[in-house]
C-alpha cells in the first residue's frame, strides 16, 4: 500500500499562511512510487545529481514521501533528464534524516553535473492489503440525516475548498457551508471567510467528498484503503475524534511490513498529529515483535523520541535485559554525535540493571567500549545494584524497591530456561486416546523460581497445553468456551514462594509463516483465551497457523 499520504499532505487557508514548499521533493515518472528525484527551492523545483547517490539518500526521498523505505537507487537519468536548476551535488546521508536538505551537500545548486546525472529512487509500497473490509464510524449522536442530503445538494451553500495536487495536476473544487466549518476552530472559518486551499495527494482526492459529508453526519465508511487518506484530512481539519477512530484502523496495517519500515514511518506520523491511539498501536506491536525489531536495519535510524518510549515499556519481548542493553549501545554508537550525552544518560537510566543475568553482570563490568568509559559511574552504579539484587534476600531490599520504579519489574523475557514453544495445531483422534497417546501440544519444563542468583536453582514444574476441542478440555478437568485456549499449570513447590515472588506469564502468539509476534495475552487462572478475530477487533494475520510461547515470568512482590 502507498504511504506518500503520511507526508506530502498540508494545509493553506490563505495566500499568507500558505505552506512553503521549500525543502519538498517529489518523483517524476510513471509511477508514485518511482521516478527521478526532484526537490523545491528557493521558488523552483530542481533535480539532484548521482554524485554520492547511495541507498541511505533514497532512504531519506522515500520516507520523506512517506513511502515504508527504499528498495533501489536508480542513478544515470534513468527516469530522463530534468530540467531547471541542479540543486543537489556530493550527496551525503546518514539515513536517518526527515528530509533531503537536512544531508549533507555542496550547497544549493553548488555542482559540476549534468541533467545525464540526475539521481532517481524506486521507493518500497508495502505489501498489497485487502481492500474490501469496512469500519463503519459513526459520531452522530442524533444528528440529523437531512444534514447529510443538505452537503449531497449543495443547496445553499456558501464557501468553496479546493483541493489541490501537490504538483498542481488536479483540482477539485466543493461547495459547503461555512456555517459547518464553522465548528472546527482549527479552520479559522470566520463569517468574512469565502475559500479554503489544501493541498493533498492525488491519492486522495477520491475520498474527499466523503469526508466533508463526515463534518455534517459524523458518519463514514473506513476501508484499508482509504484509512490514510481520511486520517490526514481529519489531521488537516482538526477532527481530532475521526483521527482516533480511523487510528484503530492503521492496526490492521501494522502486521503487513515485516522490515519494520512501515511501521516507523506510522509512529513518526501519528507523533506529528498527535495521535497518540496510533502512537501506542505501533510501539506495542514494536514491542512484542522487538527481538526482530532489534536485528532490523530499520533499528539504526529509530528517532531518541521513539526509543526513549520503547524503553519504558514492560511488554517488551526480547531474549533478556543484557541483550536490550547491547542494542542500545550499538544505537547510540550508530547515531554518532547526534545524540548528546546528556541524552545518552536518560536513555541508559531505562535499562533495568537489577534484572540483566549475573552472569552477564559479570562480563559488562570487563566491557571496553567507549561509551562504557564515557558513563563509567552510570555503569558501576547499574553493576553493584544487579550484583545486589541478584544476591540479597528480597526482604533486605524491599524497601528500597518503592523508589526504583520499574526498575526491578521484568519484561517479557525469553531466555532458554524461562519459555517453551508448541508448534502443533493438530487434532488428536480418536479423542478418547488423548490421555494415553503422545501430544505434541503438551510440554512438561522447569524453570528458576527467580532468575536472581539467590533463587537460580530451585525449581518449579510447569505444564504448558494446548486446547482445541472440547473432549481435550474435559480429558483435563478443565471447561472451554472457545477454542484454541492454552493453559500453564504449575505444580510442585510453586505456592512455596506465594509470598515473595508472583508469577505474571504470558503467552506469545507468533505467526509461522511471517515470524512476527501478533498477540501476546496474559493468563488468568493459568488459562489464556486465544482471542478471535471479532475479539481482536482486526484482521487475524495468520488465522489457523501460529505458534504458542509460554514465557513463565516471576517477579518479586
Amino acid at each position: 500500500m502507498d504511504f506518500a499520504v503520511f507526508t506530502c499532505v498540508s494545509t493553506a487557508f490563505d495566500e499568507q499562511s500558505k505552506p512553503k514548499r521549500e525543502g519538498r521533493v517529489r518523483l517524476v515518472g510513471d509511477l508514485p512510487s518511482s521516478g527521478r528525484v526532484e526537490i523545491y527551492h528557493d521558488g523552483e523545483w530542481g533535480t539532484v545529481c548521482d554524485d554520492g547517490w547511495d541507498l541511505e539518500e533514497a532512504q531519506v526521498v522515500c520516507r520523506q514521501m512517506g513511502f515504508p523505505g527504499a528498495i533501489s537507487v536508480a542513478p544515470g537519468g534513468q527516469y530522463g533528464e530534468g530540467s531547471g536548476p541542479i540543486w543537489l551535488d556530493d550527496m551525503n546521508c546518514r539515513g536517518s534524516e526527515s528530509s533531503l536538505s537536512e544531508c549533507c551537500f555542496k550547497g544549493w545548486g553548488v555542482t559540476d553535473c549534468t541533467h545525464k546525472e540526475d539521481a532517481g529512487v524506486i521507493c518500497e509500497t508495502g505489501t498489497n492489503i485487502t481492500s474490501n473490509r469496512q469500519f463503519s464510524v459513526d459520531n452522530s449522536l442524533g444528528l440529523s440525516d437531512d444534514l447529510g442530503l443538505l452537503f449531497d445538494s449543495g443547496d445553499g451553500c456558501d464557501f468553496s475548498i479546493n483541493v489541490r495536487d501537490l504538483r498542481e495536476e488536479a483540482e477539485l473544487t466543493f461547495c459547503v457551508h461555512s456555517m459547518i466549518l464553522m465548528i472546527y476552530p482549527e479552520l479559522n472559518i470566520t463569517n468574512e471567510s469565502r475559500n479554503l486551499t489544501v493541498d493533498v495527494s492525488q491519492t486522495c482526492h477520491p475520498h474527499v467528498s466523503a469526508f466533508l459529508r463526515y463534518l455534517y453526519t459524523r458518519q463514514i465508511d473506513v476501508s484499508i484503503t482509504s484509512a490514510q487518506c481520511l486520517h490526514q484530512l481529519a489531521f488537516i481539519f482538526g477532527v481530532k475524534k475521526l483521527m482516533e477512530d480511523v487510528g484503530r484502523v492503521f492496526t490492521s496495517l501494522i502486521p503487513e511490513d515485516n522490515t519494520f519500515q512501515t511501521q516507523v514511518s506510522m509512529y513518526e506520523y501519528g507523533v506529528r498529529t498527535g495521535d497518540l491511539v496510533l502512537q501506542e498501536n505501533v510501539l506495542q506491536y514494536l514491542s512484542w515483535n522487538c527481538e526482530f525489531f532489534i536485528s532490523s536495519p530499520v533499528w539504526s535510524t529509530i528517532t531518541i523520541y521513539m526509543m526513549d518510549a520503547l524503553l519504558q515499556r514492560s511488554d517488551l519481548v526480547v531474549k533478556d535485559e543484557a541483550l536490550l542493553l547491547e542494542a542500545l549501545e550499538r544505537w547510540i554508537q550508530d547515531k554518532g554525535d547526534e545524540i548528546s550525552s546528556e541524552k545518552q544518560v536518560s536513555l541508559l537510566n531505562h535499562i533495568r540493571f537489577l534484572l540483566i543475568p549475573v552472569d552477564k553482570l559479570y562480563e559488562i563490568q570487563f566491557s571496553s567500549s567507549v561509551l562504557h568509559q564515557n558513563h563509567e559511574k552510570l555503569y558501576l552504579t547499574g553493576l553493584l545494584s544487579g550484583f545486589q539484587f541478584n544476591a540479597l534476600p528480597f526482604s533486605k531490599i524491599r524497601n528500597k524497591m518503592d523508589n526504583m520504579s520499574n526498575d526491578y519489574l521484568p519484561r517479557i523475557y525469553t531466555a532458554d530456561g524461562f519459555s517453551v514453544f508448541i508448534n502443533d495445531t493438530t487434532i488428536n483422534y480418536p479423542y478418547y486416546h488423548y490421555n494415553y497417546g503422545q501430544n505434541n501440544r503438551i510440554q512438561t519444563f522447569s524453570t528458576p523460581a527467580h532468575p536472581s542468583a539467590l533463587y537460580k536453582e530451585q525449581k518449579v514444574q510447569w505444564q504448558a497445553q494446548v486446547f482445541l476441542t472440547v473432549q481435550e478440555c474435559s480429558g483435563y478437568g478443565v471447561s472451554c468456551d472457545s477454542f484454541p485456549v492454552a493453559r500453564l499449570y504449575g505444580y510442585g513447590n510453586q505456592n512455596s514462594y506465594a509470598n515473595t515472588i508472583r508469577f505474571s506469564n504470558r503467552l506469545i502468539l507468533t505467526c509461522k509463516n511471517q515470524n512476527n509476534v501478533f498477540h501476546v495475552q496474559d493468563f488468568k487462572n493459568d488459562m489464556a483465551v486465544i482471542p478471535t478475530n471479532s475479539r481482536m477487533g482486526l484482521p487475524n494475520p495468520c488465522p489457523d497457523d501460529y505458534s504458542f510461547r509460554f514465557v513463565v515470568r516471576p517477579e518479586y512482590i
